[in-house]
């Protein structure tokens, strides 16, 4: 279980738990009355902190979410552990800050993260400042439009929005393919003040969107997101060539625990979200989506570890 999935349980749990009395001998008792007022403290104090919701699937995202974390003091909430542990109600004080960071997949938000924004429940809401951050390979599209009509439909307000350039990751399709180390080390540079920016603005709760929506935005966004989703996300064409060696960094890569190794060789659900962590990861390159990733690249972002 990730840390920030810890924080999250202790948020949306803590309060409706009561302790029973049991009888111990006194100086049981005594560290049990001290363990449990310290778990009090805790659970109260995880309870007033900002939050950032973020998704990643080979890293850039999570890094941004770092960056955003270290310096707006906010904890982080992993959207796929949230979901998983069906912990979807967060108490909201006077003065919090409420972020969400996510890749952009095919010119909009992924579906995962809008179907967390369906369930989210925030008690508590009073039109405290909420932002998001997307990274992208290239171009937004209307992720800015698509993301506050989701937000708007729940009864919030979007103030901010800003995209962060980052290497390309996505291999699925022809003409589609990573960056070249060049121009991916020269994304990452970049990105260190980009983000530094972002944090500027956040800081001061600026109200202003700064999302690259590239062009031809709507027929991006409109008409090609929705035949994405529609016939991209499927795991079936997913598979390990004989160089595979059973290591399981597939395995632990998937955000949504979608690849199990059975036997020494990766087996894929159907709860697939198309991030392409399980491609990126593999040591030998073993990983392949049919003859769609053939001769293509691999990217992972440097400062992440495999386990998001």
């Amino acid at each position: 279980m990730h840390r920030e999935s810890f924080v999250l349980q202790w948020r949306a749990t803590s309060f409706g738990t009561a302790f029973k009395p049991v009888d111990y001998k006194e100086g049981e008792r005594s560290n049990l009355v001290l363990s449990e007022f310290h778990h009090i403290v805790d659970a109260a104090f995880f309870i007033y902190f900002s939050m950032i919701f973020y998704f990643s699937g080979t890293g850039n995202s999570k890094w941004i979410a770092n960056q955003l974390s270290k310096e707006q003091k906010e904890e982080l909430v992993f959207i796929p552990d949230a979901l998983k542990n069906e912990a979807l109600e967060f108490s909201l004080q006077a003065g919090e800050k409420i972020g969400f960071v996510f890749p952009i997949y095919s010119w909009a938000p992924p579906e995962i993260v809008l179907n967390f924004i369906r369930q989210l429940s925030l008690k508590g809401y009073k039109r405290q400042y909420l932002f998001f951050v997307c990274s992208c390979g290239d171009d937004t599209g209307l992720t800015q439009q698509v993301l506050a009509k989701a937000l708007k439909n729940k009864g919030w307000e979007c103030h901010a929005g800003f995209s962060v350039t980052m290497p390309n990751n996505y291999v699925l399709l022809p003409g589609f393919d990573v960056d070249n180390k060049e121009l991916e080390e020269k994304k990452l540079a970049d990105a260190v003040s980009t983000v530094s920016k972002i944090n500027a603005s956040i800081s001061k709760r600026e109200e202003l969107f700064l999302c690259h929506e590239g062009s031809m935005p709507f027929i991006k966004t409109r008409i090609i997101n929705p035949l994405f989703n529609r016939f991209q996300m499927s795991p079936k064409h997913f598979y390990a060539t004989d160089a595979c060696i059973g290591c399981k960094r597939c395995e632990k890569s998937c955000p949504v625990e979608n690849v199990t190794v059975v036997d020494g060789r990766p087996v894929w659900g159907m709860d697939c979200t198309s991030c392409l962590a399980c491609y990126h990861v593999c040591p030998q390159h073993a990983v392949q989506y049919g003859k769609r990733t053939k001769d293509k690249g691999q990217y992972f972002n440097p400062n992440q570890s495999t386990r998001l």
